[in-house]
């Protein structure tokens, strides 16, 4: 399966270069994802915790015809929505 990314205009770069995120690291956590839910109008979100120990935040979109990902966003999962995660996590253990 492969994994594509929204290319940012401006920077001719994926988009979650600026969000300081690698796409080593989002690999990270669609291959083993600690949550994987449904978002909005078809896209996925997944959290997990990558190989460096950062939590990250990961808004895809699969693509069935293709047998691909399609990464709209990733960004690090921080603060109150960092806390929340933890505390579902726990619970589902």
């Amino acid at each position: 399966m492969g994994i594509r990314f929204y290319i940012d205009q401006s920077t001719d770069r994926p988009h979650i270069e600026n969000h300081a995120v690698h796409e080593d690291e989002v690999e990270d956590i669609l291959l083993k994802p600690i949550e994987d839910r449904p978002g909005v109008d078809g896209a996925r979100v997944a959290i997990g915790r990558t190989r460096g120990g950062r939590y990250l935040k990961v808004i895809y979109v699969p693509d069935s015809k293709l047998d691909s990902i399609f990464v709209v966003t990733a960004y690090d999962l921080t603060g109150k929505p960092l806390k929340a995660f933890r505390k579902r996590a726990k619970r589902s253990l």
